[in-house]
């Protein structure tokens, strides 16, 4: 077995079709809501147009500022997969760039998540290919190693494992493993139909908001009762 800090396994199966299918318009917030709101990225930004993340995870852990694991990786990279990179949250270089970014594209790759720094940003702001990542820098990466290639990662507080289901909008993104997508899948459909109906009662006048229950606020019009 690989000591840990030399491992490169190969890449778990993809997603079936149908799970990323039954997620593809799912608001990140609501599936993070019904993971009890503790799993999901914090201070990842969305670098790119506005199109939605959804794939596999190919996992990447590599030294601050090195991308040459990174690079090793795109050997494995798949139609439909998402690099997700630990790069220990460090922005001082950039470990994607345009070049890679395009690259990545012409694979079908399906987005990044970078924990550390891209640069190139104006490439990314005028393309629809998903990136989100915690920073910005001109300054380019070193490539020495050493790294890792799908193994557990932590990317902003999260915890990834190879073949995970990453989703991302606008809020951030969320990971989490297949095999809870059917019972998750019907949740999150659940609070989009009580979400649905809430908006459509505050646009009729309706709202209701006794559904928060006893909150322990005295109600004003009690008076001195």
């Amino acid at each position: 077995m690989p000591v840990p800090g030399h491992r490169l396994h190969p890449s778990s199966p993809s997603v079936p079709s149908e799970v990323l299918d039954g997620f593809r318009n799912a608001a990140v917030a609501v599936v993070s809501d019904n993971m009890n709101r503790l799993h999901g990225t914090r201070q990842l930004k969305p670098f790119h147009r506005g199109a939605r993340l959804i794939g596999t995870a190919v996992t990447v852990k590599t030294r601050a500022g090195d991308n040459m694991a990174l690079h090793k990786a795109y050997e494995l990279l798949r139609p439909g997969d998402v690099l997700v990179v630990d790069g220990g949250g460090d922005i001082g270089q950039a470990l994607v760039g345009e070049i890679m970014m395009s690259r990545a594209r012409a694979l079908g790759v399906a987005g990044f998540v970078i924990d550390g720094a891209i640069r190139d940003v104006a490439a990314f702001t005028a393309s629809d290919f998903p990136c989100f990542a915690r920073g910005v820098t001109h300054r380019g990466p070193y490539k020495s190693g050493p790294g890792e290639i799908n193994v557990p990662v932590a990317i902003d507080g999260m915890v990834v494992m190879p073949g995970d289901v990453v989703l991302g909008d606008e809020d951030g993104v969320v990971v989490f493993d297949r095999s809870v997508a059917a019972e998750l899948m019907v949740l999150v459909h659940q609070q989009e139909a009580r979400e649905a109906h809430a908006l459509d009662a505050i646009r009729a006048g309706k709202f209701d908001n006794s559904y928060i229950g006893a909150s322990g606020i005295a109600d004003p019009r009690d008076g001195a009762r």
